[in-house]
Protein backbone atom coordinates (compact mmCIF):
# COMPACT_ATOMS: atom_id res chain seq x y z
CA UNK A 1 0.00 0.00 0.00
CA UNK A 2 1.41 3.45 -0.95
CA UNK A 3 1.06 5.53 1.92
CA UNK A 4 -0.09 9.38 2.11
CA UNK A 5 2.33 11.56 2.86
CA UNK A 6 1.73 13.99 6.01
CA UNK A 7 3.44 17.54 6.36
CA UNK A 8 3.16 18.75 10.14
CA UNK A 9 4.03 22.80 10.12
CA UNK A 10 5.58 23.48 13.68
CA UNK A 11 6.96 21.12 16.63
CA UNK A 12 4.96 22.03 19.66
CA UNK A 13 2.37 20.21 22.09
CA UNK A 14 -0.17 19.50 19.14
CA UNK A 15 2.27 18.95 16.54
CA UNK A 16 3.74 16.40 18.48
CA UNK A 17 0.67 14.59 20.11
CA UNK A 18 -0.56 14.06 16.30
CA UNK A 19 2.94 12.34 15.57
CA UNK A 20 2.67 10.12 18.39
CA UNK A 21 -1.16 9.20 17.45
CA UNK A 22 -0.94 8.79 13.96
CA UNK A 23 -1.36 5.59 12.12
CA UNK A 24 2.31 5.17 10.78
CA UNK A 25 0.87 2.30 8.59
CA UNK A 26 -1.28 4.58 6.49
CA UNK A 27 0.41 7.66 6.27
CA UNK A 28 4.43 9.01 6.19
CA UNK A 29 4.55 11.66 7.98
CA UNK A 30 7.21 14.48 8.33
CA UNK A 31 7.37 17.51 10.77
CA UNK A 32 8.59 20.81 9.66
CA UNK A 33 10.37 23.60 12.66
CA UNK A 34 12.08 26.30 12.01
CA UNK A 35 13.92 25.90 15.20
CA UNK A 36 16.85 23.77 15.98
CA UNK A 37 14.96 21.46 18.01
CA UNK A 38 11.32 20.70 18.87
CA UNK A 39 9.38 21.68 21.72
CA UNK A 40 11.37 24.98 22.56
CA UNK A 41 8.05 26.59 23.85
CA UNK A 42 6.69 23.41 25.49
CA UNK A 43 10.41 23.67 28.22
CA UNK A 44 10.20 27.47 28.16
CA UNK A 45 6.39 26.62 29.35
CA UNK A 46 8.01 24.44 31.71
CA UNK A 47 10.30 26.70 33.78
CA UNK A 48 9.11 26.95 37.52
CA UNK A 49 6.94 23.53 36.81
CA UNK A 50 5.50 22.26 33.74
CA UNK A 51 1.85 22.38 34.55
CA UNK A 52 0.58 19.95 31.74
CA UNK A 53 -3.28 19.68 33.12
CA UNK A 54 -5.69 20.05 35.76
CA UNK A 55 -6.84 17.77 37.30
CA UNK A 56 -10.62 19.47 37.28
CA UNK A 57 -14.08 17.01 36.08
CA UNK A 58 -14.23 17.87 32.52
CA UNK A 59 -17.71 19.33 32.39
CA UNK A 60 -16.51 22.13 34.33
CA UNK A 61 -12.91 22.16 32.96
CA UNK A 62 -14.65 22.79 29.07
CA UNK A 63 -16.01 25.98 31.04
CA UNK A 64 -12.42 27.48 31.32
CA UNK A 65 -12.03 28.03 27.70
CA UNK A 66 -13.79 31.13 25.33
CA UNK A 67 -15.56 29.93 23.54
CA UNK A 68 -16.22 26.81 25.19
CA UNK A 69 -18.42 25.13 22.61
CA UNK A 70 -15.49 25.05 20.00
CA UNK A 71 -12.97 22.75 22.04
CA UNK A 72 -15.83 20.14 23.93
CA UNK A 73 -15.79 17.41 21.81
CA UNK A 74 -12.00 17.02 21.65
CA UNK A 75 -11.59 17.53 25.48
CA UNK A 76 -13.83 14.98 25.86
CA UNK A 77 -11.95 13.03 23.65
CA UNK A 78 -9.26 13.28 24.83
CA UNK A 79 -9.18 14.56 28.84
CA UNK A 80 -7.35 15.20 31.22
CA UNK A 81 -7.04 11.70 32.79
CA UNK A 82 -6.72 10.30 29.21
CA UNK A 83 -3.66 12.45 28.72
CA UNK A 84 -2.39 11.18 32.35
CA UNK A 85 -2.76 7.62 31.14
CA UNK A 86 -0.90 7.94 27.93
CA UNK A 87 2.26 10.23 29.25
CA UNK A 88 2.34 7.21 32.05
CA UNK A 89 2.40 4.40 29.12
CA UNK A 90 5.02 6.45 27.86
CA UNK A 91 7.10 6.27 31.41
CA UNK A 92 6.00 9.80 32.45
CA UNK A 93 4.17 9.76 36.11
CA UNK A 94 2.15 12.85 37.24
CA UNK A 95 0.83 13.69 40.29
CA UNK A 96 -2.30 16.24 41.38
CA UNK A 97 -0.42 19.53 43.41
CA UNK A 98 -2.59 21.73 46.11
CA UNK A 99 -4.16 23.99 43.53
CA UNK A 100 -5.53 20.45 41.49
CA UNK A 101 -3.05 20.90 38.86
CA UNK A 102 -1.44 17.88 37.29
CA UNK A 103 2.47 18.00 36.75
CA UNK A 104 5.33 15.28 36.29
CA UNK A 105 6.67 13.88 39.27
CA UNK A 106 8.96 15.99 40.96
CA UNK A 107 12.20 13.99 39.98
CA UNK A 108 11.11 14.55 36.19
CA UNK A 109 12.33 17.27 34.52
CA UNK A 110 10.41 19.44 31.63
CA UNK A 111 13.16 17.92 29.26
CA UNK A 112 12.65 14.38 29.99
CA UNK A 113 9.09 14.54 29.24
CA UNK A 114 9.92 16.13 25.89
CA UNK A 115 12.72 13.69 25.23
CA UNK A 116 10.00 11.18 26.53
CA UNK A 117 7.45 12.05 23.49
CA UNK A 118 10.29 12.91 21.20
CA UNK A 119 11.67 8.75 21.22
CA UNK A 120 7.88 7.72 21.67
CA UNK A 121 7.48 9.60 18.06
CA UNK A 122 10.59 8.13 16.84
CA UNK A 123 10.02 5.05 17.56
CA UNK A 124 7.07 5.49 14.50
CA UNK A 125 9.62 6.40 11.58
CA UNK A 126 8.67 10.19 11.68
CA UNK A 127 10.73 12.10 9.88
CA UNK A 128 12.10 15.54 11.50
CA UNK A 129 13.10 18.16 9.65
CA UNK A 130 14.78 21.17 11.41
CA UNK A 131 15.85 24.39 10.26
CA UNK A 132 12.33 24.83 7.87
CA UNK A 133 10.98 27.76 8.02
CA UNK A 134 7.45 28.12 6.32
CA UNK A 135 6.66 31.04 4.81
CA UNK A 136 3.34 30.39 2.91
CA UNK A 137 2.22 28.68 -0.19
CA UNK A 138 3.50 29.00 -4.23
CA UNK A 139 1.09 29.66 -7.22
CA UNK A 140 0.04 25.83 -6.88
CA UNK A 141 -0.69 25.78 -2.83
CA UNK A 142 2.55 23.85 -2.21
CA UNK A 143 4.48 24.90 0.97
CA UNK A 144 6.94 26.92 0.71
CA UNK A 145 10.02 27.26 2.87
CA UNK A 146 12.49 29.94 3.22
CA UNK A 147 15.54 27.67 2.47
CA UNK A 148 13.60 27.70 -1.14
CA UNK A 149 12.12 24.17 -1.03
CA UNK A 150 8.70 23.27 -1.86
CA UNK A 151 7.15 20.61 -0.31
CA UNK A 152 4.11 18.91 -1.91
CA UNK A 153 2.16 16.77 0.83
CA UNK A 154 -1.44 15.19 0.60
CA UNK A 155 -1.95 16.52 3.97
CA UNK A 156 -0.92 19.45 5.78
CA UNK A 157 -1.06 20.08 9.75
CA UNK A 158 -0.40 23.02 10.37
CA UNK A 159 0.88 23.50 14.37
CA UNK A 160 2.36 27.05 14.09
CA UNK A 161 1.39 28.61 17.95
CA UNK A 162 0.79 31.70 19.37
CA UNK A 163 2.67 34.80 19.20
CA UNK A 164 4.37 35.43 22.38
CA UNK A 165 7.89 34.52 23.93
CA UNK A 166 9.33 35.09 20.47
CA UNK A 167 12.76 33.95 22.25
CA UNK A 168 10.87 30.66 20.85
CA UNK A 169 10.26 31.39 17.59
CA UNK A 170 6.75 32.46 18.32
CA UNK A 171 5.60 35.66 15.58
CA UNK A 172 2.61 36.63 13.94
CA UNK A 173 3.95 36.60 10.22
CA UNK A 174 1.88 33.46 8.90
CA UNK A 175 -1.37 35.58 9.56
CA UNK A 176 -0.57 37.20 6.57
CA UNK A 177 0.13 33.67 4.82
CA UNK A 178 -3.29 32.63 5.33
CA UNK A 179 -4.80 36.06 4.19
CA UNK A 180 -3.46 35.72 0.82
CA UNK A 181 -5.26 32.10 0.23
CA UNK A 182 -8.56 33.95 1.51
CA UNK A 183 -8.67 32.59 5.48
CA UNK A 184 -10.14 35.33 7.32
CA UNK A 185 -7.53 35.81 10.38
CA UNK A 186 -7.31 38.02 13.79
CA UNK A 187 -4.70 40.17 15.11
CA UNK A 188 -3.14 38.20 17.70
CA UNK A 189 -3.06 39.67 21.28
CA UNK A 190 -1.74 38.85 24.52
CA UNK A 191 -3.57 36.88 27.18
CA UNK A 192 -2.88 35.29 30.53
CA UNK A 193 -0.48 38.45 30.93
CA UNK A 194 0.17 41.78 32.74
CA UNK A 195 -2.40 44.29 32.71
CA UNK A 196 -1.54 48.08 32.62
CA UNK A 197 -2.81 50.57 35.39
CA UNK A 198 -2.04 54.05 35.82
CA UNK A 199 -0.53 53.51 39.37
CA UNK A 200 0.24 56.82 41.49
CA UNK A 201 3.76 57.02 41.51
CA UNK A 202 4.14 57.46 45.45
CA UNK A 203 2.14 54.66 46.12
CA UNK A 204 3.81 52.10 43.85
CA UNK A 205 7.36 53.34 44.47
CA UNK A 206 6.49 51.76 47.74
CA UNK A 207 4.29 48.73 47.62
CA UNK A 208 6.16 47.60 43.96
CA UNK A 209 5.78 43.93 44.34
CA UNK A 210 3.34 43.16 46.40
CA UNK A 211 1.55 39.95 46.82
CA UNK A 212 -2.77 40.75 47.60
CA UNK A 213 -3.20 37.05 47.80
CA UNK A 214 -6.80 35.54 49.28
CA UNK A 215 -8.66 37.63 47.06
CA UNK A 216 -11.73 37.50 44.48
CA UNK A 217 -11.50 39.55 41.38
CA UNK A 218 -14.40 40.14 39.28
CA UNK A 219 -15.13 42.02 35.86
CA UNK A 220 -18.37 41.86 34.40
CA UNK A 221 -20.17 38.34 35.16
CA UNK A 222 -16.68 36.41 35.85
CA UNK A 223 -14.97 36.16 39.01
CA UNK A 224 -11.89 34.59 39.86
CA UNK A 225 -10.22 33.86 43.25
CA UNK A 226 -6.20 33.49 43.88
CA UNK A 227 -3.41 36.58 44.30
CA UNK A 228 -2.38 39.10 42.09
CA UNK A 229 1.44 40.88 42.29
CA UNK A 230 1.41 44.56 42.09
CA UNK A 231 3.94 45.75 39.41
CA UNK A 232 5.04 49.01 38.43
CA UNK A 233 2.86 49.09 35.34
CA UNK A 234 0.01 47.30 36.67
CA UNK A 235 -1.05 44.25 38.16
CA UNK A 236 -0.18 40.26 37.25
CA UNK A 237 -0.88 36.72 38.50
CA UNK A 238 -3.06 33.99 38.30
CA UNK A 239 -6.74 35.37 39.58
CA UNK A 240 -6.38 38.46 36.89
CA UNK A 241 -4.74 35.96 34.53
CA UNK A 242 -8.34 33.94 34.52
CA UNK A 243 -9.81 37.07 33.57
CA UNK A 244 -7.92 37.89 30.34
CA UNK A 245 -11.50 37.14 27.84
CA UNK A 246 -13.53 39.31 29.99
CA UNK A 247 -11.54 42.03 30.24
CA UNK A 248 -10.67 41.77 26.51
CA UNK A 249 -14.57 41.89 26.19
CA UNK A 250 -15.07 45.00 28.18
CA UNK A 251 -12.46 47.09 26.63
CA UNK A 252 -14.48 46.40 23.49
CA UNK A 253 -17.02 48.87 24.64
CA UNK A 254 -14.91 50.89 26.97
CA UNK A 255 -11.45 52.00 26.63
CA UNK A 256 -11.16 51.34 30.29
CA UNK A 257 -12.40 47.78 31.58
CA UNK A 258 -13.16 47.92 35.28
CA UNK A 259 -12.57 45.11 37.65
CA UNK A 260 -13.85 44.85 41.34
CA UNK A 261 -11.34 43.30 43.74
CA UNK A 262 -13.24 41.61 47.27
CA UNK A 263 -10.20 41.93 49.87
CA UNK A 264 -11.69 39.58 52.43
CA UNK A 265 -13.76 37.20 50.41
CA UNK A 266 -14.78 35.20 53.34
CA UNK A 267 -16.24 37.69 55.43
CA UNK A 268 -19.76 39.79 54.69
CA UNK A 269 -20.36 43.47 54.40
CA UNK A 270 -21.97 43.05 57.97
CA UNK A 271 -19.38 40.99 59.52
CA UNK A 272 -16.69 43.63 58.56
CA UNK A 273 -18.88 46.18 59.77
CA UNK A 274 -19.54 44.59 62.96
CA UNK A 275 -16.09 44.01 63.60
CA UNK A 276 -15.38 47.85 63.05
CA UNK A 277 -17.66 48.92 65.53
CA UNK A 278 -16.20 46.80 68.02
CA UNK A 279 -12.62 47.88 67.64
CA UNK A 280 -11.89 49.56 70.87
CA UNK A 281 -9.28 51.81 70.83
CA UNK A 282 -7.84 50.85 67.58
CA UNK A 283 -7.37 53.12 65.07
CA UNK A 284 -8.95 52.56 61.55
CA UNK A 285 -5.68 51.37 60.29
CA UNK A 286 -4.49 49.87 63.10
CA UNK A 287 -7.22 47.80 63.24
CA UNK A 288 -7.53 47.20 59.40
CA UNK A 289 -3.79 45.74 59.54
CA UNK A 290 -3.82 43.83 63.07
CA UNK A 291 -7.59 42.34 63.29
CA UNK A 292 -8.30 41.98 59.07
CA UNK A 293 -4.31 41.29 58.41
CA UNK A 294 -4.74 43.50 55.42
CA UNK A 295 -1.58 44.31 53.98
CA UNK A 296 -0.14 48.07 53.96
CA UNK A 297 -0.51 48.84 50.40
CA UNK A 298 -4.40 47.71 50.48
CA UNK A 299 -4.95 50.31 53.57
CA UNK A 300 -2.75 52.90 51.42
CA UNK A 301 -5.07 52.05 48.18
CA UNK A 302 -7.99 52.65 50.75
CA UNK A 303 -6.83 55.69 51.92
CA UNK A 304 -6.14 57.20 48.52
CA UNK A 305 -9.50 56.31 47.36
CA UNK A 306 -11.62 57.68 50.36
CA UNK A 307 -11.46 60.92 51.77
CA UNK A 308 -10.47 61.37 55.78
CA UNK A 309 -14.65 61.24 56.58
CA UNK A 310 -14.98 58.01 54.74
CA UNK A 311 -11.95 56.60 55.90
CA UNK A 312 -13.94 56.89 59.30
CA UNK A 313 -17.01 55.28 58.13
CA UNK A 314 -17.70 51.85 58.67
CA UNK A 315 -20.55 51.04 56.21
CA UNK A 316 -18.22 52.29 53.45
CA UNK A 317 -14.92 50.88 54.05
CA UNK A 318 -16.39 47.57 54.27
CA UNK A 319 -17.79 48.13 51.20
CA UNK A 320 -14.84 49.35 49.60
CA UNK A 321 -13.27 46.15 50.90
CA UNK A 322 -15.41 43.95 49.49
CA UNK A 323 -15.71 46.26 46.25
CA UNK A 324 -12.54 48.23 45.61
CA UNK A 325 -12.34 49.48 41.55
CA UNK A 326 -9.50 48.91 39.54
CA UNK A 327 -9.36 50.73 36.06
CA UNK A 328 -7.28 48.38 33.31
CA UNK A 329 -6.19 50.43 30.83
CA UNK A 330 -4.19 47.90 28.55
CA UNK A 331 -2.78 44.43 27.95
CA UNK A 332 1.24 44.04 28.65
CA UNK A 333 3.38 43.10 26.46
CA UNK A 334 2.61 40.56 23.95
CA UNK A 335 6.26 39.38 24.00
CA UNK A 336 5.64 38.48 27.93
CA UNK A 337 2.55 37.25 27.63
CA UNK A 338 1.98 33.29 28.55
CA UNK A 339 -0.38 32.98 25.36
CA UNK A 340 -2.40 35.13 22.89
CA UNK A 341 -5.59 35.06 21.72
CA UNK A 342 -6.41 35.44 17.80
CA UNK A 343 -5.11 34.04 14.45
CA UNK A 344 -7.26 32.11 12.13
CA UNK A 345 -10.99 32.72 13.18
CA UNK A 346 -12.74 29.46 13.97
CA UNK A 347 -15.00 29.46 11.49
CA UNK A 348 -12.37 28.47 8.90
CA UNK A 349 -12.49 25.32 10.22
CA UNK A 350 -14.77 22.84 11.01
CA UNK A 351 -15.18 20.09 12.93
CA UNK A 352 -12.84 18.11 12.40
CA UNK A 353 -9.84 21.59 12.24
CA UNK A 354 -9.80 20.62 8.73
CA UNK A 355 -9.46 24.65 6.88
CA UNK A 356 -13.10 24.70 4.91
CA UNK A 357 -11.14 26.74 1.69
CA UNK A 358 -8.11 24.57 2.17
CA UNK A 359 -9.30 20.86 1.83
CA UNK A 360 -6.48 18.60 3.57
CA UNK A 361 -5.28 21.43 5.01
CA UNK A 362 -5.97 21.22 8.86
CA UNK A 363 -5.03 24.03 11.73
CA UNK A 364 -4.56 23.64 15.14
CA UNK A 365 -3.11 24.43 18.60
CA UNK A 366 -2.88 28.07 19.60
CA UNK A 367 -2.89 29.80 16.17
CA UNK A 368 -6.75 29.12 15.96
CA UNK A 369 -8.94 32.19 18.13
CA UNK A 370 -9.60 30.48 21.24
CA UNK A 371 -8.36 30.91 24.79
CA UNK A 372 -8.22 29.91 27.88
CA UNK A 373 -6.59 30.85 31.68
CA UNK A 374 -3.37 29.38 32.80
CA UNK A 375 -3.91 25.92 35.39
CA UNK A 376 -2.82 23.13 32.33
CA UNK A 377 -5.84 23.90 30.30
CA UNK A 378 -3.77 25.95 27.33
CA UNK A 379 -1.30 22.42 26.52
CA UNK A 380 -4.36 19.92 27.55
CA UNK A 381 -6.26 22.06 24.56
CA UNK A 382 -3.30 21.76 22.17
CA UNK A 383 -2.60 17.93 23.29
CA UNK A 384 -6.83 17.25 22.78
CA UNK A 385 -6.93 18.78 18.96
CA UNK A 386 -4.02 17.09 18.17
CA UNK A 387 -5.00 13.26 19.31
CA UNK A 388 -8.47 14.11 17.66
CA UNK A 389 -7.38 15.15 14.33
CA UNK A 390 -4.76 12.14 14.26
CA UNK A 391 -7.95 9.76 15.34
CA UNK A 392 -9.70 11.38 12.21
CA UNK A 393 -7.09 10.66 9.78
CA UNK A 394 -6.62 7.08 10.77
CA UNK A 395 -10.15 6.64 10.74
CA UNK A 396 -10.45 7.86 6.60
Amino acid sequence: MIKKTIAIIGGGAAALMVAARIDQHKYAVTIYEKNKALGRKFLVAGDGGLNITHSEAIDSFIQKYTPSYFLENVLKQFTNNDLRAWLLSIGIDTFIGSSKRIYPNKNIKPITVLNAILNYIKTKDIAIQTGYEWIGFDANQNLQFKEKNVVVADITIFALGGGSWKVTGANDKWLNYFSTVGISTKKLQASNCAFILNWEPQFIDLYEGTPLKNITITCGNKTTKGEIMLTKTGIEGGAIYALSAAIRKAKKVNDNAIITIDFKPMFSVETIVEKLKNKGTLTTSAFLKNTLKLPAAVIALLKMNLTKADFQNDIIIANALKNFPLFIHDFGEIDKAISTVGGIELNEVNENFELRKLPNHYAIGEMLDWDAPTGGYLLQACFSMGYAVAQHLNSK
